[in-house]
């Protein structure tokens, strides 16, 4: 299934593919290239529609794909209780099955990081690059109260056009899948994930995004994580970089695929 999107911009399209007895939905580009597809995965309890300001600038590279996972957005839920992050990993995977496409970049924001570098863990030869936005998980989102506290204070920093986007899709994922899922994704051990995988990286930090720990403890993480991997910091920004700063991103984001990012440069504040 396919029709024009009317919310988003001429030269995009919804489509669906049939995963596990359930349709996924994804906007996609009309753009023909030769670089490697980029996929773009939301973060908790959002749908892929504040993703698609770089998305947009992306597209003239080729082939991009925003899916709304199982559960998100118009994706139907899955029976049961709210697909983990393992589980999310494997539908982007059938995704990528699904559209015959043997390898790609996955573009995480947010939740989206734990789920693309699951699916770097478990087919690192379907992923060529990975780049995470805003990659949440980990101690400094730890217990919950903490990271509550954090995403209130994030709020007043984001644009305030985010929220007729956030907003809807906050409601209809639900409070309860929200705390659970939202409880699962600051304990996914995303800093041992990355210093696991092998796939060349790019993690995008926003200097005002209280889920981010400390420049400096970042750092010390990319040190650690050989030469696979490259920060960059984008001034001024919250969380939802993707949505809010999309200029700033892609240009990082086209730099580093084309090898034009040295790590110096990439480092930005750090």
């Amino acid at each position: 299934m396919s029709h024009r999107l009317r919310v988003h911009a001429p030269g995009w399209t919804w489509d669906s593919a049939r995963i596990n007895g359930r349709d996924l939905y994804f906007r996609r580009n009309d753009t023909a290239g030769q670089e490697t597809p980029v996929v773009h995965l939301h973060g908790f309890a959002l749908s892929g529609s504040y993703l698609m300001p770089t998305a947009k600038r992306l597209a003239v590279r080729g082939l991009n794909i925003v899916p709304d996972l199982p559960g998100y957005g118009r994706s139907p839920h899955p029976r049961g209780s709210p697909l983990d992050i393992p589980a999310l990993a494997e539908r982007v995977l059938a995704l990528l099955d699904a559209l015959n496409l043997p390898e790609v970049v996955l573009m995480g924001n947010s939740m989206g990081c734990p789920v693309a570098l699951e699916a770097a863990t478990l087919a690192p030869d379907r992923v060529s690059r990975l780049i995470l936005v805003s990659p949440a998980g980990g101690k400094h989102n730890q217990p919950l109260a903490r990271a509550v506290a954090q995403l209130l204070q994030d709020g007043p920093r984001e644009r305030l056009t985010f929220f007729p986007l956030a907003i809807p899709d906050y409601l209809r994922f639900g409070p309860v899948n929200m705390l659970q899922l939202f409880k699962e994704m600051t304990q996914f051990p995303s800093i041992d994930r990355l210093l696991q995988t092998d796939v060349a990286t790019l993690a995008v930090l926003g200097d005002r995004d209280p889920l981010m720990p400390s420049s400096r403890w970042v750092h010390e993480v990319a040190q650690r994580a050989r030469d696979h991997v490259t920060v960059r910091v984008i001034e001024g920004a919250a969380h939802a970089i993707n949505f809010s700063d999309p200029d700033d991103l892609a240009h990082a984001v086209s730099q580093w695929l084309d090898g034009n990012g040295h790590e110096e440069e990439a480092c930005g504040t750090l």
